[in-house]
């Protein structure tokens, strides 16, 4: 392995933060929330924060970024690695577990009449019915079915399954924070030139409208990688190197190619650092890009991954 990972071996965590900015002018808009709108909070010191982008969507943007979706499958440094594929009727693609909100426990794998997966983790995790949850075997299998659900967390909520007692948390977490928030405030028209004063609830009409958009002091990414968890799964020294190094080309590929949150919040990276553990420089994306390839094939040739890689499901109701 070109890249050197030793200074991570006897941490429980690397941190990193990302500094932020508006890509153009000073605005940006939040993730909003129903009936609730902008999340804005006091801390205890009395700054004003704003919850730019939460977990919830940091951990599907941080797998959005390394699907090739013209190909249909990973980018390429990430060739190879297991996924579970869904198909419609006709046998094109219909979505796969990096894509689908709950990952290899989407309804479209799991509660369609195609039971391949289903019935693979009932073999598979068949001696979890009663008694503690083997999170080793469970980590095992997931890295050969869905390598990818080890770093963003699985739910296996289906009684079938050890009675839904199946679950991982995020090995890789992140959310976005803007510190000294202040609403701009302004708004708008839909005009209806035809009509101006058309039935609105029809679409017809001119309907003004109020809109909030922030502004920020500072904005800020921030990266959790959990290593203990990792080291924990017991999958040894070469898979272990794996999901360090695909954790960091998620942040990485996002840094260079995510930003693009929302129509009205386009942001850019303005410097990114490690502050934990001192002194560890986080690799660049062209190197990560070189090391993953031989990665992927390394654990490969463990038997560690299905054969293929790719299992392939079909959804009907």
């Amino acid at each position: 392995m070109i890249l050197d990972l030793t200074p991570l071996a006897a941490v429980p965590r690397l941190l990193l933060e990302a500094e932020l900015t508006p890509l153009q002018g000073t605005r940006f808009q939040p993730t909003g929330f129903t009936d609730l709108g902008a999340a804005t909070y006091d801390t205890p010191d009395g700054r004003r924060m704003c919850l730019v982008e939460s977990a919830q969507s940091m951990a599907n943007r941080l797998e959005k970024v390394c699907w090739d979706e013209v190909a249909d499958d990973w980018v390429a440094p990430l060739r190879g690695l297991p996924l579970v594929k869904v198909l419609d009727g006709d046998g094109k693609s219909l979505t796969n577990t990096v894509l689908e909100a709950h990952r290899i426990n989407s309804p479209y794998i799991l509660e369609g009449n195609d039971k391949t997966v289903l019935d693979q983790l009932k073999t598979d995790l068949a001696d979890m019915e009663e008694g503690a949850v083997d999170i080793r075997k469970l980590a095992a299998v997931l890295l050969r079915m869905d390598t990818n659900a080890l770093l963003h967390g699985v739910f296996l909520a289906k009684k079938a399954l050890a009675g839904g007692r199946l679950r991982l948390p995020r090995v890789l977490s992140s959310f976005v924070e803007a510190e000294g928030a202040a609403v701009a405030q302004s708004g708008g028209v839909k005009n209806d030139h035809v009509n101006p004063s058309g039935d609105t609830s029809k679409g017809f009409g001119n309907v003004p409208f109020s809109r909030d958009e922030y502004t920020a002091a500072k904005i800020t990414a921030y990266f959790n990688i959990d290593l203990a968890q990792i080291r924990a799964f017991g999958l040894g020294d070469m898979v272990e190197q794996l999901l360090i190094c695909l954790a960091l080309y998620k942040i990485r590929r996002f840094l260079d190619e995510g930003l693009r949150l929302r129509t009205a919040c386009d942001l850019d990276l303005a410097e990114l650092h490690v502050t934990r553990p001192d002194g560890f420089k986080l690799p660049e994306r062209s190197a990560l890009e070189a090391e993953l390839p031989g990665l992927v094939s390394a654990v490969a040739a463990e038997g560690r991954f299905a054969s293929p890689p790719v299992t392939t499901v079909t959804w009907s109701k």
